[in-house]
This record gives C-alpha cells, structure tokens and sequence, in this order.
C-alpha cells in the first residue's frame, strides 16, 4: 500500500532523511520509533507531501511520485488528491474553534470531497461514533477533553475515507490519564484492517498493535523488522541502548 524508495530530505545543510527505503503491506501497520530528531516526523510529513523529498519515490496506492533536482513538483489538484487517501492526525489536535464537534468533521468532505451536507452529515456522524464521540457531536471543542478532541481529530481525517493513516505523536500531547482513550481507537482502527504509519514514544503499545517496528536514528532506518522481535530482541545496539529508556514488558 506504501512504498518508499532512497527518500532524502535536507533543510539547508542538514541532511534529515537519508536513504530511507521501507514498504508497507494493505493492512498492515508500521511503528517507527527513536530519538527525538531522528527524522521520523519529517518522514510522515514526506509520506503525505507536506514536505516535499530532495530525492526518491513514494506511492500510496496507485499514486506514485519521483523527486529529484529535475522533477517538477506536483500540480495542486493531485496533489489534494494524493492529500485525501492519506489520513494524518497530528500531535496537536487542530480543530476550529468556531465549529462544532460535528461541523469539525463535516468539513473536508464538504470542501474537499463536494459530498451535499447531508451526506456529509451522516458520514461524520458514522465516523465520530466509530471513535465513541457521537454523543458530543454538537458540541464546541473548547469542551472536550485533550483525549476527546483528538478521537474528533482522529475521526476528522477517517471522514475522507483514507487509504491509509498517518499518526505524528498522536498522545505526546495529552496528559497520562487521557492517553489509554487514544490508543484504544488507535487500536481498533488497526484491527478493523486500516493500513497505518505511527510516530511513537508508546513502545508497549507498538509492540502490541504494530506488525512492524522500524527504528530510525540520524535520518536512517537502523533497524526494521516484526514488532515483537526488534522490541523483545534488537540486533543493533542503538536499538537496544534507546528501548533500554523503556520498560515494556511483554503482554
């Protein structure tokens, strides 16, 4: 469903993503961990072209884009396009203020997708009650919790009907108590087969959720392999002295 081919990405003389290569399967989900730096946010925002590659190829589905000093970039309608199958939820939930819980949701398919207020309406209404919000729909964000607004965050991306779902540090912004109620819709999407991509410091959950696990240090995939085996048994020793940081205890 994913595929990424030599990506590179630099801002000014740092080079922040080198070489990257990875695939991901329909259905499939891919953690990426590491340090702080270590590129794996730029590499989502690459992902969905929120930040355009120096170098390489990426395709999600049967869109595929070349980067290169020569490549011309991508004109804005396949670009919106290519924008609509790839959900991302962010580490700040980014809701309108002015709008409604349910408004939140209409939005995009409205502006986006042209879909009439109706339909709008019962599809966002579907999607906030897959995250267990339907009950809150007319409600203004400033009342929800931090765990609440991103599940309406969460439910805002699965209204364009994604092909895939980006997620950069869905819970580093919330507070502990609020972190299980994101994971748990994090983990029934995956469980209901949504292919995903997930930047996280929530290694038991990775572990638990994940089919892969890829560890990235210095813009580079260091270690890529099954969750459970690069979590329970790295092979490389800069992913063991990170995961010494975390106590994950197998399940």
């Amino acid at each position: 469903m994913i595929e990424i081919r030599g990506l590179r990405k630099s801002f000014g003389t740092h080079e922040v993503l080198r070489n990257i290569n990875f695939t991901v399967d329909p259905s499939g989900v891919v953690a990426l961990i590491g340090p702080s730096g270590s590129g794996k946010s730029t590499l989502l925002r690459c992902i969905n072209l929120l930040v355009r590659p120096d170098d390489g190829a990426i395709r999600v589905g049967d869109a595929q884009f070349t980067f290169d000093h020569a490549a011309r970039p991508p004109k804005a309608r396949a670009l919106a396009a290519f924008r609509a199958r790839t959900g991302m939820v962010f580490q700040n939930f980014n809701l309108f203020g002015h709008m409604s819980v349910l408004e939140n949701v209409m939005e995009a398919p409205i502006q986006v997708r042209k879909l009439p207020k109706g339909a709008a309406r019962d599809l966002a209404m579907t999607q906030l009650a897959k995250v267990g919000l339907a009950d809150r729909a007319d409600q203004m964000p400033q009342t929800l919790s931090g765990g609440q607004k991103q599940r309406v965050a969460i439910a805002r991306a699965l209204a364009m009907e994604p092909e895939v779902m980006l997620f950069d540090e869905a819970t580093s912004a919330l507070d502990p108590e609020l972190v299980g109620e994101v994971l748990a819709t994090m983990r029934a999407l995956a469980q209901a087969g949504m292919t995903m991509v997930i930047v996280t410091h929530e290694i038991a959950f990775a572990r638990e959720v994940a089919d892969r696990v890829v560890f990235m240090r210095d813009g580079v995939v260091v270690e890529d392999g099954p969750a459970r085996q690069v979590i329970d048994n790295p092979t490389q020793e800069a992913t063991r002295s990170f995961l010494s940081h975390f106590h994950a205890s197998p399940a």
